[in-house]
């Protein structure tokens, strides 16, 4: 399973999915609450900035997007700026055609969340979810059909803002079924009866117990719902997301297939579902089987729901979660590079320090742990086993440096540790380009490696506060002098 499953990842930016539903501008605006209001008990926010994002079937599409893959986003939107900013966003990928439908008559769907640090304030929808006009519907249903004859798989992805009814879910179904493209649902009708002639569909606990009055709070429960769905309506297979629990896949005629959840600190969930129902449709277009399919897509939930936001997942990330490649969090230096560009594109403040870590101590904990609570991420640069022996001299370093990195990206408060060969890391900086750059208080800022480059292109430097009377130097010598 193992090679099967790293070569799926290696394949996914081979895919060609056309996705159709409801498509949605996430706005998150960043601030600071420093206060409450004098005016009545609320957080003042002062604003930071504002960053959008494409929400809903254009976060399935962006997921897409994030694995190499061929895109075609068809939905609705209004006649006005949001639809405008939606199709800006969508021209900066040359993997993504954005087939969008102009309707006056209400505006672009925009979900607009406050957040104080993570922790979401507020949220404001601008929305209109009443029936579409059968001219509408019509020119959703043409554009879909155009882009089947360059796509190989169909995702549905239903947010009950009005794009996917059941005649139009009907008419897509059917002529997906026609073009020969298999057709994935994320349901969100109270029956399965629209989904009919669909190759599979991915409800969760909640949905699932609609469709069937079933609480599939164990396997055998999530069987039994899922096989009265088939046999209730004409859908090939249903994947049920079942949260922590996992998920559970069952294909008419087949066993079931129990897949546990990866163990993962949970950040935010927001936007897992899509992620799961791209990764799926991926590795189908890509020409893997549906069991297969499914575990790569347990495994970029896994990686999801650490991430705030609408966020995607990228396959270093991927492949590192299911176990292949290096230590997970030891990258090299052109993955970090792009972890670091998406990481930025959803407006995150990403840090940089470095050292040799050779037999980690508490000082080291200390100042690492300040600067990750300055920074969203803090990527680690860790000297390589020359550099630290022209560093440190003969006899180091104690430890390899595939163990020192290792131990330092076990730390719960390290996103990434890449390894660098030169006596000093501004190279890595180069091509990292992180935004703030750390170093301890007994250096002088203007005797930092790469602060001239990151102050240059709008970053800063940090000197962090050191924790005395903790040295690597010191307790080597003194294991020497026990021997």
């Amino acid at each position: 399973m193992g090679e099967q499953s790293s070569t799926v990842i290696d394949r996914l930016a081979q895919a060609s999915v056309l996705v159709v539903g409801d498509v949605l501008l996430d706005r998150f605006v960043d601030g600071k609450v420093t206060r409450v209001s004098p005016e009545a008990p609320v957080p003042v926010l002062k604003y930071g900035a504002a960053r959008p994002l494409l929400g809903g079937a254009g976060n399935v599409a962006a997921n897409l997007v994030a694995y190499g893959a061929g895109v075609t986003l068809v939905g609705m939107t209004g006649a006005d700026d949001a639809a405008r900013e939606l199709a800006a966003i969508c021209a900066k990928s040359s993997l993504l055609e954005a087939r969008f439908v102009a309707d006056p008559s209400r505006p672009t769907t925009v979900k607009t969340r406050y957040l104080g640090g993570w922790h979401q304030l507020l949220r404001v929808d601008s929305e209109e979810t009443h029936a579409m006009a059968e001219s509408i519907a019509a020119a959703i249903v043409a554009a879909a059909e155009e882009a089947m004859r360059h796509r190989r798989v169909l995702i549905l992805s239903d947010y009950g803002k009005g794009v996917l009814d059941a005649a139009t879910i009907g008419r897509l179904i059917a002529a997906a079924r026609k073009a020969g493209l298999p057709v994935v649902v994320d349901p969100k009708k109270p029956t399965t009866s629209v989904f009919a002639g669909a190759s599979l569909i991915t409800p969760n606990l909640e949905e699932m117990a609609q469709f069937t009055g079933i609480r599939a709070t164990t396997d055998e429960a999530a069987e039994q719902a899922c096989r009265y769905v088939l046999g209730t309506c004409e859908i090939d297979a249903i994947l049920l997301t079942r949260g922590e629990a996992g998920m559970t896949l069952v294909e008419r005629g087949k066993e079931p297939l129990h897949v546990r959840a990866a163990t993962h600190r949970v950040f935010d969930v927001t936007g897992a579902g899509d992620t799961v129902i791209a990764t799926l449709a991926a590795a189908l277009s890509a020409g893997t089987d549906l069991p297969e399919a499914v575990r790569v897509a347990n495994a970029a939930a896994g990686v999801a729901v650490t991430k705030p936001g609408t966020a995607t997942v990228l396959p270093g990330e991927l492949r590192q979660a299911m176990g292949f490649g290096e230590t997970a969090g030891v990258v090299g230096g052109a993955d970090a590079a792009s972890r670091i560009v998406a990481w930025k594109e959803q407006g995150l403040k990403v840090g940089f320090t470095n050292g040799c870590f050779d037999l980690l101590h508490r000082g080291h904990l200390y100042s690492l742990e300040q600067a990750s609570r300055r920074v969203d991420r803090l990527v680690v640069g860790v000297n390589s086993d020359a550099s630290t022996r022209g560093l440190k001299g003969p006899g180091r370093p104690v430890q390899d440096e595939a163990t020192r990195a290792a131990v330092v990206a076990a730390l719960r408060f390290i996103d990434l540790v890449v390894i660098f060969a030169e006596a000093t890391p501004e190279a890595l900086i180069r091509t990292l380009h992180p935004n703030v750059l750390f170093k301890g208080e007994d250096y002088k800022e203007e005797a930092v490696a790469g602060g001239d480059f990151v102050k240059a292109n709008g970053g800063r430097v940090e000197l962090l506060p050191l924790l005395s009377g903790h040295s690597t130097t010191a307790t080597v010598a003194r294991l020497r002098e026990t021997k």
